[in-house]
């Protein structure tokens, strides 16, 4: 049965990744059917969908039966399910743990393949005041001034922070140049009696946890 005709019998959940994909593709190369294409496409990622969904459109254009039409299909469909999770800016609920703040950044940050330092301004209760994009760089880092991050928290009247940035390479181990930050960063926000209360460091599906390891 083709992944198309189990999908309208058994839907689409019980479909496997090369089906969906297949599904995707529409049909495959000439001597190719789209559920090999599938799979030849996914062995070459070894199986992550993570990095599938960071491909570019030209990435997946080099796979033989790909074209334009076929590799934006599939971008749009990363792209959508990157939407879906997420969740518009929620302000005013109370950030408690590591968990709260890489429920809320994953979505965005999961795929990235450049680095993005956030800066989550906090009121005394620790509820949510803003979402503060402080800088973006490259696949090795990104430039943090101190006084680009405590001027946009003391527009937003912030009472504390919890600083994020990712590492696309995928490994959320905190660098020396990290750790010099997160020191200097939380020295400037306890002058400014405005304390850094962790930082995350997200890195595909894992998270490193400042406050966790007890590094602030």
């Amino acid at each position: 049965m083709r992944p198309r005709e189990r999908a309208i019998i058994e839907g689409v959940e019980a479909l496997g990744d090369a089906e969906l994909l297949a599904i995707l593709i529409g049909s495959g190369a000439q001597g190719e059917d789209a559920l090999s294409l599938a799979r030849d496409m996914l062995r070459t990622f070894e199986g992550d969908l993570h990095s599938l969904g960071r491909s570019s459109i030209l990435r997946l254009r080099t796979f033989r039966g790909i074209g334009d039409a076929r590799a934006v299909r599939i971008c749009a469909a990363m792209e959508i399910g990157r939407r879906r999770m997420n969740q518009p800016v929620k302000l005013g609920l109370r950030i408690a743990r590591a968990a709260d703040i890489v429920s809320r950044f994953r979505p965005r940050l999961v795929d990235r393949s450049e680095e993005e330092f956030w800066a989550l301004a906090l009121s005394r209760a620790n509820t949510v005041i803003a979402e503060l994009l402080v800088s973006k760089g490259g696949q090795s880092g990104t430039v943090v001034d101190p006084k680009v991050v405590f001027s946009k928290a003391l527009a937003v009247r912030a009472s504390a922070l919890v600083l994020i940035h990712n590492h696309p390479s995928g490994n959320p181990r905190p660098s020396e140049s990290d750790k010099r930050l997160t020191r200097e960063l939380s020295k400037v926000g306890g002058s400014l009696d405005m304390p850094i209360l962790d930082h995350v460091i997200i890195a595909g599906m894992s998270h490193f946890s400042f406050a966790d390891n007890q590094l602030l």
